[in-house]
């Protein structure tokens, strides 16, 4: 299904299963909904909305494994893809990478490196030679670490480095630093390997829809990347109860416009398929 004949691409979805004997969680870990959020959930959400494809960025709390976001990738070949977790403080694991899109639906890896994660910053300078040696694009969640990575795209411009949530989270929402925030994630639009998903919108609003206090910010990293680098995401997972998923589609394509309708095209799904190479 698609939208005014426009492909919508959400460029960040969570799933998981219920915690069994054989699919441990990281002790001391929560997930964002106390129930488990399928693909038998989404894959209804996706087609009630006019979702074409998901991204899927599996969790953190199931540990650094990639088995059920894959199992999606089966089940719906056509709809899902997958950017997956990889052990950062294994430097042996970079012998995962040459083979790293045989496995079913992997298009790249996705880093966090937020609050007890942001030392292995420090730690983990073998994942971005050998990711661009293997021509993978790495998605990465670093709030208040972004002016960490303009020595890393400079030092690495075959990597595509894409910016996740544009470096936003709650906390900074509520400390009012976003637009300090937004500062840094701009500053490294000047590397053309860079780009930014202008997703998780919902989780940053301090408004009901249609999220007008986070109009600013996402056309300040619109105006510094383009069309062509900023990408459309949900994270619905992690604000479910603030917004339907078809209002999430909307709020881009009704109530931002700064955007026009080709801008629409890229933002909300061709450019993060062409960034992917997602065809």
């Amino acid at each position: 299904m698609t939208v005014a004949g426009r492909m919508i691409v959400d460029a960040q979805a969570h799933l998981w299963k219920a915690e069994t004997p054989d699919w441990k969680w990281v002790p001391g870990r929560k997930p964002q909904l106390p129930e488990p959020f399928t693909i038998d959930k989404l894959v209804p959400m996706m087609d009630e909305a006019g979702v074409d494809r998901v991204v899927i960025v599996p969790p953190s709390w199931p540990g650094d494994r990639n088995d059920y976001a894959i199992e999606a990738v089966k089940q719906h070949p056509k709809r899902f893809a997958v950017m997956g977790r990889i052990p950062l403080d294994r430097p042996e694991s970079a012998a995962l990478l040459p083979r790293w899109k045989e496995q079913p639906g992997m298009l790249g890896i996705r880093l966090t490196f937020q609050r007890e994660q942001a030392a292995m910053l420090q730690h983990a300078d073998w994942i971005f030679p050998a990711a661009e040696k293997a021509g993978l694009p790495i998605m990465f969640f670093a709030p208040d670490n972004i002016p960490k990575f303009a020595s890393i795209a400079e030092r690495h411009p075959g990597l595509s480095l894409i910016i996740d949530h544009m470096s936003l989270t709650l906390e900074i929402a509520r400390e009012r630093r976003i637009k300090l925030a937004i500062d840094e994630v701009v500053k490294l639009a000047k590397y053309p390997n860079v780009s930014v998903k202008v997703s998780a919108t919902v989780n940053s609003s301090m408004e009901p829809y249609p999220f007008r206090d986070m109009t600013e910010h996402i056309r300040r990293c619109f105006d510094a990347y383009g069309p062509k680098r900023c990408y459309w995401g949900t994270d619905l997972t992690n604000s479910l109860a603030k917004a339907t998923y078809r209002q999430r589609i909307t709020h881009f394509t009704e109530e931002l416009p700064f955007l026009s309708e080709e801008d629409k095209d890229w933002v909300m799904g061709k450019a993060i398929l062409q960034r992917l190479s997602w065809t």
